[in-house]
């Protein structure tokens, strides 16, 4: 009787770990194909022209950093990118925008380096809107590569739903707040 009790036991904990192992397993496979896919995807054209970086540390003052980049963001005005709902690919609007960009980037700030900000909605958990904003702006970053820039000059991050453009629970408001914006870093 203690044999089948022990053996019982045995069985039911090798059961239990196997639901436990199998629990773990099944949410990194649902998440790693929405976020895999869509980045393979989103950063293979980076790959075959140049690979986008993080900016590197400029050894100016922090001051000088600052009125730095506030002359250039005077001397040119960056278009936002829109986006549509629960999408990262560019309409034809923003590939306009982007080519009045990338014109802008080469000819009125050719030393330049850029910040592209990647935005959403409000809909949509935090996790994901974190990982659609990085691929919105990697996909303008990408655009702006074919268009001559320099992928060293470009740097991208996301902010989810954090820094909405517009504050509002409608169409009108999330519309504006899917977006890629430019930063002009130095």
């Amino acid at each position: 009787m203690r044999k089948e009790f022990k053996g019982m036991v045995v069985c039911l904990g090798l059961v239990a770990l196997m639901a436990a192992g199998c629990a773990k397993d099944e949410v990194v496979k649902k998440d790693e194909p929405v976020v895999e896919q869509q980045t393979v995807k989103q950063a293979e054209p980076v790959k075959q022209a140049e690979p986008v970086k993080q900016a590197e540390p400029v050894k100016e003052e922090p001051k000088q950093q600052e009125a730095t980049a506030a002359k250039a963001s005077e001397a040119v005005a960056l278009e936002t990118v829109y986006f549509d709902f629960d999408k990262s690919d560019l309409r034809q609007d923003a590939r306009d925008a982007l080519s009045k960009n990338a014109e802008a980037l080469l000819k009125q700030v050719a030393d330049a380096k850029i910040k592209l900000e990647g935005h959403c909605d409000e809909r949509g958990s935090d996790e994901y809107n974190m990982a659609l904003g990085d691929r919105r702006a990697k996909s303008a970053a990408n655009y702006l590569t074919t268009l001559g820039v320099k992928a060293d000059r470009i740097s991208t991050v996301s902010y989810g739903e954090e820094k909405p453009a517009v504050q509002g629970h409608d169409e009108a408001a999330w519309s504006k707040n899917r977006r890629a914006e430019f930063v002009i870093v130095k």
